[in-house]
This record gives structure tokens, sequence and C-alpha cells, in this order.
């Protein structure tokens, strides 16, 4: 079983200007990777991986992720193959449906997202291998598109995608995937399985992280959110065998009553409760086939500074 590389992620609500330390401290505290976070309408991704790989010299940098249809395809494959120029092998780029409420608000919402994905994933990578792309598909044209400057190492292109359908392009036109917050072994292993199997295929993850000698003290911190995504129904979620008795706590008693969930269920969806169960999550994640946890921070930047001492404390095992 291959170990994953453990790191952090740099949450949307974060001032740019911040990037940089935390950066520097991700790498001081020996964690592997940190990946950010592209959401409309906060800050822009590719600015930040910038910013982030000019300030380290060996931590790998994710872009979790680039919407499909925000940028021309190839502007997409410029920006990206400028950086993997820049620092060869460390910048991991990622490209998903984004939320289409925001893609309609900039009028670019596609007739079909799944098509946008796949042709947008498709051509990024031929790009990137250096071909000359023409293709007139449902949502992605091109006519005799080359890039001047192809990457010497061609960087991985992960999907950040969650349901059936999409998971399965990404099985065929993706290096791999992102999976959010509350992904546990169980379901990465259906997102492989929804992704038709490839190999080699990888495997990123956002992971809560909450650790306590206290058990019951570590699951206080995180039960808010993680109600939340209970109540969203987030696929991370329902392929569990007990997410049925999940959301019924939560209808009848709110996020507290979330507190009282078996240790193994706690486990399951995150690096939840003593530091010992934070292990075993990391481990369960590794044996289903996970190549990078990523701990997603809370959303206060002095709170996710304190934390990344406690993620470096993780990956010493």
């Amino acid at each position: 079983m291959a170990r994953a590389e453990i790191g952090m992620v740099f949450d949307r609500a974060f001032p740019a200007a911040a990037v940089g330390d935390y950066a520097r401290r991700v790498e001081a505290a020996e964690l592997d990777q940190l990946w950010l976070i592209e959401d409309c309408f906060y800050t822009a991704g590719i600015s930040l991986a910038a910013t982030a790989l000019a300030s380290t010299e060996r931590i790998g940098v994710g872009l979790g992720i680039m919407p499909a249809v925000a940028r021309a395809v190839p502007i997409t494959a410029m920006e990206i193959a400028t950086l993997a120029n820049i620092a060869p092998g460390r910048f991991f780029p990622g490209i998903g449906h984004g939320v289409q409420d925001w893609m309609g608000q900039m009028g670019v919402r596609p007739a079909s997202p799944l098509a946008a994905l796949d042709e947008t994933i498709s051509s990024v990578r031929r790009l990137l291998a250096g071909e000359e792309v023409t293709l007139d598909g449902r949502e992605v044209r091109l006519d005799s598109v080359r890039l001047d400057q192809p990457p010497a190492v061609v960087p991985p292109v992960v999907a950040g995608v969650q349901q059936t359908k999409s998971l399965a392009v990404a099985g065929r036109v993706a290096d791999g995937v992102i999976l959010v917050e509350g992904a546990g072994p169980t379901y990465v292993r259906w997102a492989l399985e929804q992704a038709g199997g490839p190999d080699p295929f990888r495997v990123v993850t956002f992971t809560m992280m909450a650790v306590s000698d206290d058990r019951r003290e570590a699951y206080g911190w995180v039960a808010p959110f993680v109600a939340g995504l209970i109540t969203e129904r987030r696929p991370a979620f329902t392929v569990l065998p007990f997410f049925d008795e999940m959301f019924e706590r939560v209808e009848r008693g709110g996020a507290d009553a979330l507190l009282d969930m078996p240790a193994d269920h706690w486990r399951e969806i995150g690096a939840i409760g003593t530091l010992d169960d934070a292990h075993a999550h990391l481990e369960s994640l590794e044996a289903a086939g996970v190549s990078s946890v990523n701990v997603f921070p809370g959303d206060d930047l002095g709170v996710a500074l304190g934390q990344i001492d406690g993620v470096a404390a993780l990956a010493r095992r």
C-alpha cells in the first residue's frame, strides 16, 4: 500500500496576500502539497498558484478547481503550461463543472455540462502534450490550435467531480479526480468504480480534521459543518450504509445529535477524534487508493495557520 502525500488547503475566503506566507509555512512543516480553491467570486486560482510556487521550492501546488467554461480552452492550457514550465513537476491543475448558477451569472452556462467537461479536459490534455487540436464539439470549438511552449514535464490534469456521470467522464479523459470534504474510503471506492477503475489514476481528497484527546470535543468542533453536508445530501455521504441514520439524527436534533455517533462513523468521514482515529482514517484512504490527502482548514486564517503543525503531526506516522 503506497503512502499518500499529505498537504493543506488554502480556503477560498482567505486573503490573497496571505498565500505566500501560508505556502512557506506548509513547506516548512515538511508537508507535501498545498491545494488552492478557485470559487466564484473570491480569488483567482492561477494567480494564487503562481504566487505559491514562487514562494516555495519543493511542495506541489494544486488548483481545485478551474470551471471548464470560465476560460477559453487554449487559455486554460496556456496558463497550465506556463506554470508547469516555471515549476516543473510541482503544479497540479484541476478542472470541474463549476457551480452552474455561477456560470449562468457570467453568461457561460453550457447546454451540456458533461460535454463541456469532457471536451475541455481532453482538449487541454492534448494541447499540453504538444498536439495541434481541431474540434467541433458540442461545447468546445477549436481550429488548428497548438501551444507554442507546451510543458517539458506534462502535469496530470484531475477532475473535480462528485456524481456518477461526471466520474465516468473523469475516468475516460482525466488523469485523476479531486474528491471533496467527507470523502472517506467507502466513497473513494465507489467513485473509482464509477470512473471505470482506470489505472494509473490519481485520487486527491480534501479532508476534514479535528483532533483532541477528548473525542467528543473533536466531534463538536466539526459537527455543524458535517451536519450541513449531510443536509445537502452530498454524494460522499449518501453512499454510506449509515447515511439514513446520520440524516435522521440531524433532522431530529441538529448538529448536536451527531456527537453520540459511533467513533467508526466519524473515522469514515474524516480525520476526526483522537490522533489514533485520524491516523486510522488516513490509512483507510490509502488502502482505498488515495494518493494525496489534504486537510481542509477552518474558515479563519489564524485557526488554519495553527492547524498546520497538527497536519504535520498527522503526516509523521
